[in-house]
C-alpha cells in the first residue's frame, strides 16, 4: 500500500473519531477540518470534503447538508462500530487496541 493511501485511511478513522466525540455525532466539514489538524493530519479542505462523501458511501455516516461552502455530516451506527473496532470497513484504518 502506498503511503498516500495509508494517509487517507488514517485521515477516515480520525474523521470518524471526532465525530463520535461531537454532541449528537454531528459536525462540519470545517470543525472536522480544524480537528485533523489538531491530530497532525494535514489536508485541504477539499481533501477533507471528499472522503467525508467517500465514508457516506461505504455507509459509515450521513450527509444532512450538502452545501458548497460546507457540509454537515452525522456519524452512523455502521461508523460508530468502526471506531469502537466492531467491524471493517475496507479503505478506513483499523482502531488499534
Amino acid at each position: 500500500m502506498s503511503f498516500e493511501n495509508q494517509l487517507k485511511e488514517e485521515m477516515r478513522l480520525v474523521l470518524l473519531r471526532l465525530l463520535n466525540e461531537l454532541p449528537g455525532y454531528r459536525g462540519n466539514s470545517s470543525t472536522l477540518h480544524s480537528g485533523l489538524h489538531r491530530w497532525g493530519l494535514s489536508f485541504s479542505r477539499d481533501q477533507v470534503k471528499t472522503e467525508l462523501y467517500w465514508l457516506n458511501d461505504q455507509g459509515c455516516l450521513s450527509i444532512e447538508l450538502d452545501d458548497p461552502a460546507v457540509l454537515v455530516v452525522k456519524l452512523s451506527e455502521r461508523g460508530q462500530d468502526v471506531v469502537e473496532n466492531r467491524t471493517r470497513v475496507s479503505g478506513v484504518k483499523r482502531p488499534s487496541a
